[in-house]
């Protein structure tokens, strides 16, 4: 029998099986025409008939769970934020693809995201940017083993691109959601997608919000602003020169990353210009 070691794309094969196993497993039944992939198609998420969220993603049987696996569970611990309630889950084996699937099921969101066709990060009100740092900061106060980004990951990237221009060592760690984006965020303010959240250097999010935003000065001044205690440590500093290493990164290999490559670049010389004057062992 053939053992399948690549990730499984659910856009591109019949997955009847995996379906009638979410239904049975779970107990409620998938409203098919809504179904939304994830990146790369690894994870496929469906409305209920009791007006909840279905979420399924794999793993091959012989490997480690990461800890993206039970994010959003993990999560259901975390009070006080706004997100989608955690409801339950299931696990199975399925021998013949060699895979184990988990399906979470959520509260349902009905808010329209802020990347989405209607609505505009730069038409945000005040009190919208009020909530998210009101969540934002909670989250960070929350305590958990878990890791969005660490130390060697951070390093590597940042090195990959300015070498050993700049002391990388960070210094304060807080609990950050780890994928934010605007497509994670709702109009509401409620920060979806929890599967990466955990401990990163202080500023993370923020510094991941602001480098999306880098094509739109305005956006991305919007973002310092209001999140400028937090960027303005000398780990924010390398959260966002990290931010835009992964940009310059991505210009190498795609042409259309361009567009965010070349504004992180004036950014990151003078993120580089900065931590120099502010090392690590000057904290």
């Amino acid at each position: 029998m053939a053992r399948h070691t690549k990730v499984l794309d659910l856009r591109e094969a019949s997955y009847e099986d995996v379906v009638a196993q979410m239904q049975w497993r779970t107990g409620v039944g998938l409203d098919r025409a809504t179904v939304v992939y994830g990146e790369s198609g690894a994870t496929a998420g469906f409305r209920t008939t009791r007006g909840t969220w279905l979420r399924v993603q794999h793993r091959h049987c012989d490997r480690t769970p990461p800890w993206t696996w039970t994010g959003l569970e993990d999560a259901a611990r975390v009070v006080g934020v706004r997100k989608p309630g955690w409801i339950q889950a299931v696990e199975w084996v399925d021998v013949e693809r060699n895979v184990v699937w988990r399906a979470d099921e959520l509260e349902l969101v009905t808010a329209a995201v802020v990347g989405g066709l209607t609505h505009r990060p730069e038409d945000l009100p005040d009190e919208w940017w009020q909530r998210l740092a009101g969540s934002l900061e909670l989250l960070q106060a929350y305590s958990t083993d878990r890791i969005a980004l660490s130390q060697a990951h951070l390093s590597d990237r940042i090195r990959s691109v300015f070498g050993d221009r700049v002391d990388t060592t960070v210094t304060e760690w807080r609990t950050a959601h780890g994928d934010l984006h605007w497509g994670n965020v709702t109009v509401d303010g409620e920060l979806l997608d929890w599967e990466a959240w955990g401990l990163g250097p202080r500023g993370l999010d923020a510094a991941c919000l602001w480098g999306i935003s880098l094509t739109d000065p305005l956006l991305a001044e919007r973002i310092e602003r209001e999140f400028a205690a937090e960027l303005s440590t000398r780990s924010g500093r390398l959260c966002r020169l990290m931010v835009c290493a992964t940009a310059i990164r991505a210009a190498q290999h795609r042409a259309d990353a361009e567009a965010v490559a070349a504004p992180a670049r004036d950014a990151a010389e003078t993120l580089v210009a900065e931590l120099a004057e502010y090392p690590a062992a000057a904290r």
